[in-house]
């Protein structure tokens, strides 16, 4: 056995291999893992394992520096459908908005900075202008994302005292993120009031007492109620809080600009309908319908919003200068009505038309063996709004019965997919492309794959 354990590599001798191999490697990293490959194959070797060649023990140290300086975020092609999807990054960014901000990433910049006093300045400045033109809001906060706004929100105006909230709007959404768990963790006292499926106006009236601070409404995201229900509608709300001295206040969860009305008018009020009614605060995610960076943006009185400010939490919940800046550069787009900068709207906007022309042509790259069929299918905008109706869209489906010959299945394919970064969805043993989400350069990438897998079956048919 010590002859055996005398046959494993020298340390330094490895090490000037590997350097040789790799292009300036870390050479602390390198030389961990070196000692920790040694370790592992000197035990592997006690327990009567196979002895290595040199050439052996440096692949598979290469293995582990490549696999330990590799990078776990990757660029995916997101042909599912779901246009915010929050498993795939939610809102992309555009070219030309990262071309916008980049200078200000690069460089250093008036974020906190008054060019005209030389003094100290406030970030949320540089906001507040463009929220004021676009909604005639009084005044912004911006913090790291919209739990971050509630928990903010409710902690301010509602420690130890009662915010009143319906049966039916007690949330749950992705991530395990509970309304009733975040007002409890906020120090606000919950009082729910109505039912689950009907809550009238009355139901809050009953509820305010000395100690109630807030009426709260919460946007259902993810699902509907429907049948026999009934909500209370937010002007009422405002009405009521403002003649009982309360705050009301609207966690819209995904708000969006009315040129978005066409897709989103009588299911989700928009950003527009809600500020005309002059609430005391709203919320909502700058990543899912606005098309921007993670953030939780809040809009409200004035008042309001400069208590928020003395609140020793922003300091752990603001947003960063990419967010204030990719922000600023997507509301410029929106006032100057640029929809091609944010591909959120290009894609929630693209009609059958040219949806079922982009299918055609996907379809038409794809090598025939694998019996591509365009179909008309659903897509979704995703960020829990609008959950229970569809946007009509086209794809390129294959069935199982078309992939047989090729001993393949739907499952198969999916996987093979998305070994090369794809992202497709099955539905009734069926894989489908939904190209509405698809971007500039998907549709050479998918007909690559589909080559590459078609080049692979013809080698182990020969």
């Amino acid at each position: 056995m010590q002859t055996l354990l005398q046959q494993i590599p020298k340390t330094d001798k490895l090490l000037n291999a590997l350097n040789a191999k790799l292009q300036t490697p870390n050479q602390n990293l390198l030389k961990r893992l070196t000692l920790e490959f040694l370790d592992s194959y000197r035990q592997e070797l006690l327990k009567g394992g196979e002895l290595l060649d040199f050439e052996s023990c440096i692949k598979r140290i290469i293995m582990l520096y490549q696999n330990a300086t590799q990078k776990s975020l990757k660029p995916l092609i997101n042909a599912t459908g779901i246009v915010v999807h929050t498993n795939l990054g939610r809102s992309v960014f555009s070219e030309e908005i990262l071309e916008e901000i980049k200078p200000l990433l690069t460089q250093y910049n008036n974020l906190e900075y008054h060019l005209q006093t030389g003094k100290r300045s406030e970030r949320y400045l540089h906001l507040q202008r463009l929220f004021k033109t676009l909604l005639n809001a009084e005044d912004v906060l911006v913090v790291n994302n919209n739990a971050a706004a509630v928990f903010l929100i409710l902690n301010t105006f509602a420690k130890g005292k009662e915010v009143i909230i319906s049966r039916g709007e007690l949330i749950e959404i992705g991530g395990g993120f509970r309304i009733p768990c975040v007002m409890e963790d906020s120090g606000a006292i919950l009082r729910e009031v109505g039912t689950t499926n009907k809550t009238h106006l009355k139901d809050y009236k009953d509820a305010i007492n000395t100690d109630s601070a807030m009426l709260f409404k919460v946007h259902k995201s993810n699902y509907t109620i429907t049948g026999f229900s009934k909500e209370v509608e937010l002007k009422e709300l405002i009405a009521l809080a403002k003649e009982c001295d309360l705050i009301d206040y609207y966690d819209l969860g995904s708000g969006y600009f009315d040129i978005l009305d066409s897709i989103f008018k009588g299911f989700e009020p928009s950003l527009q309908s809600i500020c005309t009614l002059n609430p005391s605060l709203i919320s909502f995610s700058g990543d899912k319908l606005l098309g921007t960076a993670q953030a939780g943006i809040i809009l409200g009185k004035k008042a309001h919003i400069n208590k928020l400010k003395q609140n020793q939490l922003l300091r752990m919940l603001r947003a960063d200068k990419f967010t204030i800046a990719a922000l600023e550069a997507t509301l410029n787009a929106y006032l100057q009505g640029n929809v091609k900068a944010i591909p959120t709207l290009q894609m929630l906007l693209r009609d059958k038309d040219f949806l079922h022309t982009l299918a055609q042509e996907l379809a038409k790259g794809i090598p025939p063996c694998f019996k591509p069929k365009v179909i008309p299918t659903k897509s979704y905008s995703g960020g829990g709004a609008m959950p229970n109706h569809s946007l009509e869209s086209f794809g390129v489906a294959f069935y199982a019965k078309d992939l047989n010959f090729l001993k393949l299945d739907a499952t198969k394919l999916e996987q093979h997919l998305r070994n090369h970064r794809i992202i497709a969805r099955l539905e009734n043993s069926a894989l489908i492309l939904d190209v509405r989400t698809l971007l500039e350069g998907d549709l050479v990438q998918i007909v690559e794959s589909f080559c590459a897998l078609h080049k692979e079956l013809q080698c182990k048919h020969i």
